[in-house]
């Protein structure tokens, strides 16, 4: 099959594989695995924060963050289609006891500006109001069709919220994806953010796990957390050792996946009752409309599936997301189904 759903899809590479079963292994709820430790301190001193905390799910990562920055009663401001607040189940109000507050971007970008995010704060407000306790960000933005935030405007968001005394969190799930599109390094697209997220498990393609960072103080509390949500690993090296490789290898061929990424889009922009802006398309994630074909985003998965293709489809449109596991042949398949299925 020719798996587009996701870059989560990907298969651990043979290297992957060989460090796996050769990983030396600790405790790591006893801090004692040395290949877990090894990835931390690697993934800290790439993203230039103090420390870094290994953990089974990016999901598990962000909610740890939202529960360290904020307390009871607060609320959080993100983006309307943030992955924070339409995929990881409620959790903010369930584990931090925080509302979130969805703000839409008004290009439909995905990335908001500082006017959009202080038109919904509520700092200084009467003692009945809502308290704002952090702002959210996402790079790159998965469900805007990977779009990608700025050095720039990161940084003019967490200096305007820190004046406020607000922390910023990153979801950086795909921020090594932005890196290799902005060619800047993570480091600097998350210099100013309090903590940061990210995932092994997605493009880079470890089988598991992604990682929180920030100062020791909160990596340390969060490890707390980490075990208190039922996160705490045992010999889990095994995994780390994967994590190692697609942190330090894989990021040198995303740009792979980006030229495959428009390559798709502009075959898919060809096609009769397609609508996407190719310009939007930066990174790995190619999002596009059929409302106006003669069958459905759904009817167009079925049919795609029978020719050995996978792909998603919410509502009037599909998502197609490439991955060091889809080659360009797979891409040229892939538009002569889509050129067949849609005539």
């Amino acid at each position: 099959m020719i798996d587009l759903r996701s870059d989560t899809v990907t298969k651990p590479t043979s290297a992957m594989r060989k460090a796996m079963a050769a990983a030396e292994v600790g405790d790591d709820v006893y801090a004692e695995d040395p290949t877990v430790n090894l990835l931390q301190e690697k993934a800290a001193e790439i993203f230039g924060k103090e420390a870094a905390l290994f953990c089974p799910t990016g999901s598990m990562g962000n909610q740890i963050a939202v529960k360290l920055h904020t307390k009871a009663g607060d609320e959080i401001i993100i983006e309307e289609r943030g992955h924070i607040f339409n995929y990881e189940m409620g959790t903010p109000s369930v584990v931090a006891g925080v509302l979130v507050r969805p703000v839409r971007s008004a290009d439909g970008s995905g990335i908001l500006t500082w006017d959009e995010i202080s038109s919904a704060l509520h700092t200084n407000q009467p003692y009945y109001a809502c308290p704002t306790g952090l702002v959210c960000l996402e790079n790159s933005h998965n469900l805007a069709g990977g779009t990608i935030l700025t050095k720039d405007r990161t940084d003019e968001i967490c200096e305007k919220a820190h004046n406020l005394t607000i922390p910023v969190h990153l979801d950086g799930a795909r921020i090594f994806n932005a890196s290799v599109a902005l060619n800047e390094s993570v480091a600097e697209l998350s210099k100013n953010c309090d903590s940061v997220q990210f995932c092994l498990s997605k493009g880079l393609g470890a089988p598991v796990g992604s990682m929180l960072l920030g100062t020791k103080d909160f990596i340390e509390e969060a490890r707390v957390w980490r075990k208190r949500l039922g996160g705490g690993m045992r010999q889990v090296g095994v995994l780390a050792a994967a994590g190692l490789i697609a942190m330090t290898e894989t990021p040198k061929i995303l740009h792979l996946d980006h030229e495959n990424a428009k390559r798709l889009t502009e075959g898919v922009a060809n096609l009769k009752g397609v609508s996407i802006d190719a310009e939007k398309v930066a990174t790995n994630i190619v999002i596009f409309d059929v409302s106006n074909a003669e069958i459905t985003a759904g009817e167009i998965c079925a049919k795609l599936k029978e020719h050995g293709i996978l792909a998603s489809a919410f509502g009037n449109s599909i998502r197609m997301v490439t991955h060091y596991d889809v080659s360009k042949e797979d891409i040229e398949t892939t538009l002569k189904a889509m050129e067949k299925i849609i005539k």
